[in-house]
């Protein structure tokens, strides 16, 4: 027998007993029961029971447990219970929210990073990231603090910050004012140049997103944030690439924006990626329409146009690429390209 878990009731008494068993006084007998029951709640049948049968409300309790190992297997349960459209949603409509938004403070890493895992799922929902809207400046003062830290901290360090961003840009996806008015852009655009890919992705996406609004595209024309992302877009991983080309795209919708880009010589970059063929690639498929479209801005420019006109014979093979979608980007392109008055 397990001795780090509790013992488990056979049939559908399996989680009430769990649960009561929470309110032990000792910490290992909590402990043990969380341990149970996050083993438990991998059954969907078993999670549907703890969700329907109003248990969550119990860990209100134990996210302010003074034991920082309660605290981090309590988020950790959370965690595998909002893995679940279910499990997010009940959630949601509890009370548990302000106390796992609490424990972004916490001084243990590991209950910090299992409540950003929770709260990451959360806002995978519209609904969530709506909810977490109001969270946004203190995720941003939070990722700011990462920059004290040390890049040889860890794994850990990597994750705590990949989780940050990652949340960031599903609440920017529903509304970009908040991170924008919290020094978005200068801040995400100091996390491009960390060593993690994961990192770099993220904070291209999150900027991606922060990009949509004009107010975000004016920012990141005037900050120092558009030539380190003409730099990513040779970047070794090809999402990091093509998060950088969806923020360039977004940016040369605006003719500061496309003087910004043409100044940074960025279409011989763009078009170096759409003569790899790499629409033959799934994964790169966003990448090449990122291009295209980023292109096709930049045509509207007399100076990008004539650049884009040497290199029609390039834009017009890849009207003839595997993808429809790529294809009809292509030829918006060439047609924006080679327009007359």
């Amino acid at each position: 027998m397990d001795s780090t878990r509790a013992p488990v009731a056979f049939g559908r008494w399996d989680v009430p007993l769990l649960f009561g068993r929470l309110q032990q006084p000792e910490a290992a007998e909590r402990l043990r029961s969380l341990a149970s029951l996050c083993d438990l709640m991998r059954d969907p049948e078993r999670l549907y029971r703890t969700v329907t049968g109003g248990f969550l409300e119990q860990l209100q309790d134990l996210l302010k447990d003074e034991d920082p190992s309660v605290r981090s297997k309590t988020c950790e349960l959370l965690h595998l219970v909002t893995a679940h459209s279910i499990g997010r949603q009940a959630v949601l409509s509890s009370s548990l929210l302000p106390s796992l938004s609490q424990l972004l403070d916490d001084s243990s890493s590991s209950s910090r990073i299992n409540a950003l895992r929770a709260l990451n799922c959360l806002a995978l929902l519209p609904a969530g990231a709506d909810a977490l809207l109001c969270l946004v400046p203190k995720l941003m003062l939070k990722l700011q603090q990462q920059d004290g830290e040390d890049e040889d901290d860890g794994d850990d360090g990597d994750e705590e910050e990949v989780l940050l961003l990652s949340t960031i840009s599903c609440c920017s996806r529903l509304d970009a004012l908040p991170a924008l008015a919290s020094d978005g852009v200068s801040l995400l655009g100091r996390k491009l140049t960390r060593r993690s890919p994961e990192v770099r992705r993220e904070a291209a996406a999150s900027l991606m997103e922060l990009s949509i609004p004009v107010e975000g595209k004016r920012q990141v024309c005037e900050g120092a944030v558009l030539p380190v992302l003409v730099g990513l877009l040779q970047d070794e991983d090809v999402d990091v690439r093509t998060n950088a080309a969806g923020v360039v795209m977004n940016v040369a919708i605006i003719t500061a924006g496309k003087l910004r880009c043409l100044d940074l010589d960025v279409v011989p970059v763009l078009l170096d990626l759409l003569s790899k063929r790499l629409e033959e690639d799934e994964r790169s498929k966003a990448l090449v329409l990122y291009s295209l479209r980023a292109l096709t801005a930049l045509a509207e420019a007399p100076d990008g146009r004539r650049l884009l006109l040497q290199q029609l014979p390039l834009l017009a093979r890849t009207t003839e690429a595997r993808h429809p979608d790529i294809r009809r980007a292509a030829q918006t392109t060439v047609r924006v390209v080679t327009w007359t008055p």
